[in-house]
């Protein structure tokens, strides 16, 4: 049964993994629904396994789709992050990943609701609408995110200057600075604490999660923005 939130509205998280932009969006005070292909018991919220396009698509036949005032969505990167199309392209390293995002924007196109699509840095073809930097939050992970938003708009937030590295190798050389390499395993990464800690995402503990998480920070601001731009639409 979905549970009642005190302004009423619901968020769709697609491609959820373990919650982490659905944190955002709780503490921006909306309910949220999960989905995502793989098993994820550290999901907090209601969670439909499931094919997240196949999902959208029923929810949007059936109509059932209109109990959701905003969707989320957080699309597999690897066919457009940077790590993907550079350095592991240059090396020969990975394979060939599927770029879902032409598919998904089709699909939310057709429902008739705001919604978000977020990516990290790389070449994903999606528009920039807004970017987000764990410094403007004060954590302990750079963590920039790009933010497609469709149906609705907000204002690009101020970029602080970063205070240093992030710590860990590159290029075969070792950097200190105040912020953790949340993302795969060598190289003077960040270990599981660490990464709970600099994310503020203290209900998983399994690496991959981690790895993959949208910091709450991020998207309980686009919550309060969505919020804010909403009730400007209504006013007017």
């Amino acid at each position: 049964m979905n549970a009642i939130v005190p302004n009423g509205l619901r968020v769709l998280d697609l491609f959820c993994c373990a919650g982490g932009a659905a944190m955002g969006y709780h503490r921006a005070g909306f309910g949220v629904d999960g989905v995502d292909i793989a098993p994820r018991p550290n999901y907090p919220f209601p969670i439909v396994r499931a094919d997240a396009l196949e999902h959208l698509a029923r929810l949007t036949t059936t109509g059932e789709i209109t109990r959701y005032a905003l969707i989320h969505t957080s699309p597999p990167c690897q066919a457009g992050c940077a790590l993907t199309v550079g350095t592991n392209a240059a090396r020969g390293w990975g394979r060939d990943h599927l770029q879902l995002i032409p598919e998904l924007r089709a699909l939310l196109d057709v429902t008739g609701l705001p919604y978000v699509i977020e990516q990290p840095n790389g070449k994903a073809p999606v528009r920039r609408d807004v970017t987000l930097c764990g410094e403007s939050f004060g954590l302990g992970v750079l963590r920039h995110r790009g933010f497609e938003l469709g149906g609705w708009s907000t204002t690009q937030p101020r970029h602080p200057r970063h205070r240093g590295y992030v710590r860990g190798y590159r290029h075969g050389t070792y950097h200190d600075g105040p912020y953790v390499a949340a993302y795969g395993s060598g190289g003077g990464k960040a270990t599981v604490p660490e990464m709970q800690r600099a994310m503020g995402i203290t209900w998983t503990d399994v690496r991959e999660e981690l790895t993959e998480a949208v910091p709450p920070a991020f998207t309980r601001w686009l919550g309060n923005a969505f919020l804010t731009a909403r009730q400007e639409v209504f006013a007017w």
